[in-house]
């Protein structure tokens, strides 16, 4: 996408984001522009339950927006989970126009077209930054446009948790043998991999992973990070807490849109949209990274958590087998292949930027801020702190 065309289809929600403030004769001549306006009553389906309030909140943030927006005439009911239809079934609830728009991550779909995986995350895949940088600047929109305009709908990132946590495990993973047999809540690309390594993926909606995972249904478990897994309270049943979340490295979260409800819509509601929905792209990442350390801290010096990196033959053996699963889905899915054809030179561009400034500057920071940490705790009548 052309840094104009974006510019000019967000604009308005670029600037509220930024804070500008409007002059008065702005907000009165958009009072006066909403007055002409018809009422629009839309609703909205999330994943989500609602206490994954971060994500969930997303799709209330959104609807909130263009409700302000628009002074009332356009609005969007937010219903959670299971409340209209089932988590994983709301890409078919928009299709079908049961409901006019779904909050979501594309990749709840992997078992339909592996393809929508491009629209979330794929294992090894983009950061948060990276995955903006390709959607808006890299002709990923286009290409997930093209790709979702089969299934009668319009996509808008609207949302991304960066990176995530490998999970929660009952017992310790040190290498490829400890996956074999292992019952792990994980579903789409990520699953497909880690079957090959001989774990049995399953795919479980966020209200159903903590029963399953007490009554011994899985072994293990993973969903976003430090502060929605606290909320959750999987540390009461496994505490080994493992990073990193290889298959989300910047998992984005999408508005899902109805095309004929699209189509429909007035423009100025169009814009509307378009920009809650960067508003909400910007928002949820910062939400996380503010939330997260403190969650984090919490899960290890209250409830004994033990954080584990997993090993570097785990990590070998399952990036060989993402190439794989890659290259066996792009010989039978042009579909597929059309995109990753794209989005992996554009990935491993990234890489190359990202070594030479951004990680360069996070891992002296790193080191810096652990050595200045010991270095405080060591000194006479300075209390260590955790």
């Amino acid at each position: 996408m052309s840094r104009r065309r974006f510019l000019v289809g967000t604009g308005g929600g670029l600037a509220g984001i930024a804070g500008l403030a409007m002059s008065p004769h702005d907000v009165n001549a958009q009072a006066a522009q909403s007055n002409t306006l018809p009422v629009v009553k839309w609703r909205m389906t999330s994943s989500f339950p609602k206490s994954v309030d971060t994500i969930y909140g997303a799709a209330e943030g959104i609807a909130k927006r263009v409700a302000s927006a628009s002074g009332g005439k356009f609005q969007i009911q937010v219903f959670a989970a299971g409340e209209i239809v089932p988590a994983l079934q709301v890409l078919d609830a928009v299709q079908n126009n049961t409901v006019e728009c779904a909050h979501t991550a594309s990749y709840f779909y992997f078992g339909k077209d592996p393809t929508f995986a491009f629209g979330c995350a794929l294992p090894f895949g983009l950061n948060a930054r990276q995955q903006n940088a390709w959607m808006y600047f890299g002709g990923g929109l286009e290409l997930m446009r093209d790709f979702y305009a089969k299934y009668n709908i319009i996509n808008f990132p609207a949302g991304n948790t960066g990176a995530q946590m490998g999970g929660w495990f009952r017992k310790e993973i040190r290498s490829v043998a400890d996956l074999k047999g292992l019952k792990f809540r994980i579903g789409g690309f990520a699953g497909q991999v880690l079957s090959r390594l001989g774990a049995v993926p399953m795919q479980i909606a966020a209200s159903d992973i903590y029963p399953a995972l007490e009554k011994g249904a899985i072994d293990a478990a993973e969903w976003v990070g430090p502060y929605d897994d606290e909320k959750l309270g999987f540390f009461k049943i496994a505490k080994n807490y493992y990073y990193p979340g290889w298959w989300d490295g910047g998992p984005q979260l999408d508005l899902f849109v109805n095309q004929q409800a699209w189509n429909g819509l007035p423009l100025g509601y169009r814009s509307m949209l378009e920009s809650a929905c960067a508003e909400a792209n910007l928002l949820m990442l910062a939400k996380y990274d503010a939330l997260n350390p403190a969650a984090m801290r919490r899960l290890v010096v209250n409830h004994n958590v033990q954080l584990r990196p997993f090993s570097r033959e785990i990590m070998e053996a399952c990036w060989q087998a993402t190439a794989e699963v890659c290259a066996a889905e792009s010989a039978k899915n042009p579909g597929f292949k059309k995109i990753y054809d794209s989005w992996k030179p554009y990935r491993d561009e990234q890489i190359v930027w990202s070594r030479v400034a951004e990680q360069n500057f996070d891992r002296f920071m790193a080191s810096a801020t652990f050595a200045t940490s010991r270095s405080q705790s060591s000194r006479p009548g300075q209390a260590s702190k955790p």
